[in-house]
């Protein structure tokens, strides 16, 4: 298994995290909840990293993997009028990441980032590493504290 640049930025700022492989299924409707099954996890503390822009400047939301943003929140959170979803193409080149396996962790343009505020108060949750098919285990708040996220409240 290689090391992504999402586990070496964790292992350069000595963050614990655990690793968990599992089957990626290209074809699954919705890749966080596939993940969430494969590991027997509970898909609301499995997150997904989207990537957004807010009046068109570039940010990432990590939230559970059965819940949906809300735009407006996510506008607000950021401190713009607007968001919208940003292209796969875009997302790909400014994190570095396919889409499937962006991670919020090491991506090569490092841009404003929020995390749902209700997941923060868990023990653990389950990021992906940096590519399909592997998650990582981490506290919130390492999470959080390693990527200067705000929590805020992002979901609809």
């Amino acid at each position: 298994m290689a090391a992504t640049p999402g586990l070496k930025f964790l292992e350069s700022k000595a963050i614990a995290f655990t690793l968990h492989p599992y089957a990626y299924d290209p074809d699954a409707e919705a890749v966080g909840l596939a993940a969430a099954a494969a590991l027997g996890l509970d898909p609301h503390l499995t997150l997904k990293t989207l990537m957004v822009e807010v009046d068109g400047a570039p940010a990432c939301c990590v939230i559970p993997s059965d819940r949906q943003l809300s735009m407006k929140r996510v506008a607000a959170a950021f401190g713009g009028k607007s968001a919208a979803m940003m292209a796969v193409p875009k997302a790909e080149k400014l994190t570095g990441y396919k889409v499937g396996g962006i991670s919020p962790f090491g991506q090569k343009r490092s841009v404003p980032t929020a995390i749902e505020a209700s997941i923060c108060g868990a023990e653990r949750v389950w990021i992906n590493a940096g590519q399909r098919g592997l998650l990582l285990g981490i506290a919130p708040q390492d999470a959080s504290a390693s990527l200067g996220a705000q929590a805020a409240a992002l979901i609809a």
